[in-house]
């Protein structure tokens, strides 16, 4: 067995694992606040822009990189003997003096006057992930002088086992940067469009199944009345004496039915929440509905061929100095894409109510921001006309048609 370190180095490995731990919390903090920035806030920049703008994906990715790689010798450092201070704390240094600085100074370089605040916003999240992955791993180095070797792994992420663990939690945030690096900002808002077309997806196909839903008001009605005459006229006889024994209960009962909902009501009332379209349709939902449905396919068609027709051509990086426009058209695009799911799951609600005033509101507005979401789309990066304008016209015809689109 190899002899424990000695006490000086132990004491020193533990002061220097507080000052990168506590540097680490701060750093956090500051990316903390620069995801909670709202879009239309300035980043914190130089008013004097480089002539060559630092390459903020690559100095985020080589950072994440040589993180992942010092976490690696970190994590076998820890759980194998002979346990060395030295070799410790120089691994510490290095992530101190390097990357650690290096991923939050490609955060501060991923200004939003240049990638979009989308961009800025999303690297600000995965690279605090790294730092608070990292500061996670220093934890779990021993205090002890003794390397993780036995099994003492628990629910505290202790032991070698836990070291492990947390040390692949590491490699995973710092992948998630690389990924997001090699994505770019066009691969970004792509992948975020993808994923807002397939909520407004799951709201059409909602939509659709719950206008083929059959109402069955008629046949409850005369099913109820059927079953209470039966009761009263089967049971009326059996059930006499046990109904004088029951009063002092039922009006126990009653008095807490008057205090409180019952767990059944409740129950109730969301099973019957979402009500079919009645046979008669006597407030004109349907018609509603299938107007809606046509124009919302075509909205979620607008989002795949937004990825197809112009994410997939967006320059990058954006350039201030040769399209000064282009981040902040990213930015009212993305709240504009990002904004119609939840408009739409708005309008499901109203439908699923039945309250023809507030369809014919919400579908309003639905539409209005699909007519808004759609006029950014028009021109392509340069400001010029293209092919796809002459979709996006088409599409906005349609749109305004109030019978939705012809077949």
């Amino acid at each position: 067995m190899a002899p424990p370190p000695p006490p000086d180095a132990l004491a020193s490995l533990d002061s220097l694992i507080q000052t990168a731990s506590a540097l680490l919390l701060q750093l956090q903090a500051a990316l903390v606040d620069v995801h909670r920035e709202a879009p239309e806030s300035p980043p914190l920049e130089s008013a004097a822009a480089p002539s060559r703008p630092l390459d903020a994906l690559a100095l985020a990715r080589d950072a994440a990189s040589l993180i992942r790689a010092h976490g690696t010798k970190l994590s076998l450092l820890i759980i194998n003997e002979p346990f060395t201070p030295s070799a410790i704390s120089s691994v510490v240094r290095d992530l101190q003096s390097g990357p650690v600085p290096a991923i939050v100074s490609a955060v501060q370089a991923c200004s939003s006057a240049q990638y979009g605040a989308t961009v800025r916003r999303e690297l600000a999240l995965q690279c605090r992930r790294v730092l608070a992955e990292l500061h996670e791993l220093l934890q779990n180095i021993p205090k002890d002088g003794k390397a993780l070797v036995g099994n003492k792994a628990s629910a505290s992420a202790s032991g070698k086992e836990g070291g492990i663990r947390v040390t692949a939690i590491l490699w995973s945030a710092c992948d998630d940067v690389i990924k997001l690096t090699k994505l770019g900002a066009a691969g970004l808002y792509a992948e975020k469009t993808r994923q807002w077309g397939d909520m407004l997806q799951d709201i059409l196909d909602e939509l659709k199944e719950w206008g083929e839903e059959e109402s069955d008001d008629d046949d409850d009605d005369e099913d109820g009345d059927d079953d209470g005459d039966d009761d009263e006229n089967d049971d009326k006889d059996d059930n006499e004496n046990d109904d004088k024994d029951d009063d002092g209960v039922d009006d126990l009962t009653d008095q807490l039915g008057e205090a409180q909902i019952s767990t059944q009501d409740m129950i109730d009332d969301l099973i019957n929440s979402h009500h079919a379209i009645p046979r008669n349709d006597p407030h004109g939902i349907r018609p509603r509905l299938e107007s809606t449905l046509k124009r919302l396919r075509l909205v979620t068609l607008l989002y795949r061929a937004a990825r197809l027709r112009r994410f997939s051509k967006l320059p990058s990086p954006p350039s201030t100095v040769a399209q000064p426009a282009v981040p902040s058209r990213l930015d009212r695009l993305a709240q504009a894409l990002a904004k119609l799911p939840e408009r739409f799951e708005d309008l499901a609600g109203a439908f699923y109510d039945l309250q023809p005033a507030d369809i014919d509101a919400a579908v309003d507005q639905c539409f209005r921001d699909a007519l808004a979401a759609s006029d950014l789309l028009a021109k392509d990066w340069d400001g010029a006309d293209d092919d796809f304008t002459h979709w996006i016209h088409r599409f906005q015809a349609e749109i305004k048609s109030p019978d939705g689109p012809a077949r």
